[in-house]
């Protein structure tokens, strides 16, 4: 199934409003905050830090990987202090490295692309384990 880069699977809103509020809640903002700053109903940026909270950590391994990947010279990645913060840096430095050696991309766009409109999906990620 193709998914627009702009977009998660099975989401409305576009995948860099759904990076404001991961971000947000990375730099500690609660989802009351980050819905407000964003201008969205609580429920919505609640559902969507919920399930990501639920897949940081594999979601930090898979763009770490992809990162090294790109960029075999890369330092370890530093933690920042939660696993949901230490999820959001792998996606932001991953897109650095292939922006570096590809083609200029959007972070956000390209956690899209990289988890194939997943990132957010409880079922069918592209790190989980085959089988």
């Amino acid at each position: 199934m193709l998914v627009s880069t702009d977009t998660l699977l099975r989401r409305r809103d576009a995948v860099e409003v759904i990076g404001a509020g991961l971000v947000a809640k990375a730099a500690g903002l609660g989802h009351r905050r980050a819905a407000a700053m964003l201008g969205l109903p609580v429920s919505t940026v609640r559902g969507w830090l919920r399930r990501f909270a639920r897949s940081a950590e594999s979601v930090r391994v898979w763009f770490t990987v992809l990162a090294h990947d790109h960029d075999p010279m890369l330092a370890p990645l530093a933690p920042t202090g939660t696993p949901l913060g230490d999820a959001v840096e792998a996606i932001a430095v991953a897109a650095r490295a292939v922006s570096l050696r590809l083609a200029p991309v959007e972070p956000w766009r390209f956690a899209s692309a990289a988890s194939r409109g997943r990132l957010l999906s409880n079922t069918g990620w592209p790190w989980a384990p085959a089988g």
